[in-house]
């Protein structure tokens, strides 16, 4: 009987944040696929889960991904885990999943634990109607993209990494104007958690006067 790739969400930060379900496709599975598996080891061992894990990531994932659903096309089950949150959201698992579609693998993707949805109704801005960017281009293309943005008439979420932050809200500031009310989150679910919220403007004087640690979601209002 063919396999199966499971796509599992594991927790940001908090470890309580995974699933009965997650937990018990972590036991059951033949392989663990993991984005750096010195990380998931951690989880791993915490759950008393001891399973065959192999690393998985941008680096490596076009030249093992063929091999891989040639083995779950046979009769391996197998899991796919990021260092946190869910695959392939800003994180590697597109290609494998688009690889096990085409060569007619099924593929399960759990629901669990994410950081922009929790940064979203956190923020107090608008959450029917919402645009999910992740990491702005770093270099090229940036301004193009970021003068696109701009004219989303819904809100807008980006991630961003400690040492861009200040450079990043400044060029928000530029682009979208000072006033625009937005939110920063970071440290989401762990014991530093933290919310700013105010304008762009305010966020980024915040950003320059302090060093902000963590892993971050900004969230901003759209345009009107």
């Amino acid at each position: 009987m063919p396999g199966k790739l499971y796509i599992v969400p594991t927790p940001i930060g908090n470890l309580e944040d995974i699933t009965l379900r997650a937990l018990r496709v972590l036991k059951e599975v033949d392989m663990i696929l993991a984005e750096d598996t010195r990380t998931s080891g951690v989880l791993l061992k915490h759950y008393g889960i001891s399973k065959p894990m192999q690393s998985h990531h941008i680096h490596n994932e076009h030249a093992t991904v063929p091999g891989l659903v040639q083995r779950i096309s046979g009769d391996a089950n197998i899991a796919l885990i990021s260092d946190a949150g869910t695959p392939s959201i800003s994180d590697p698992g597109f290609l494998l999943v688009r690889t096990c579609i085409a060569n007619g693998v099924e593929v399960e993707c759990l629901p669990g634990a994410t950081s922009f949805v929790p940064a979203l109704v956190v923020s107090g801005l608008p959450s029917d109607r919402f645009h999910f960017e992740g990491f702005l281009p770093p270099k090229k293309g940036r301004k193009t993209r970021l003068e696109s943005l701009s004219k989303l008439n819904c809100t807008l979420l980006l991630f961003e990494s400690p040492h861009r932050i200040a450079k990043t809200l400044k060029e928000l500031v530029q682009h979208f104007g000072g006033e625009r009310k937005a939110s920063l989150s970071r440290e989401l679910t762990k014991l530093h958690e933290e919310t700013l919220r105010g304008t762009l403007a305010e966020l980024s004087a915040n950003a320059e006067q302090r060093t902000l640690r963590g892993e971050m979601v900004i969230v901003v209002e759209g345009r009107g």
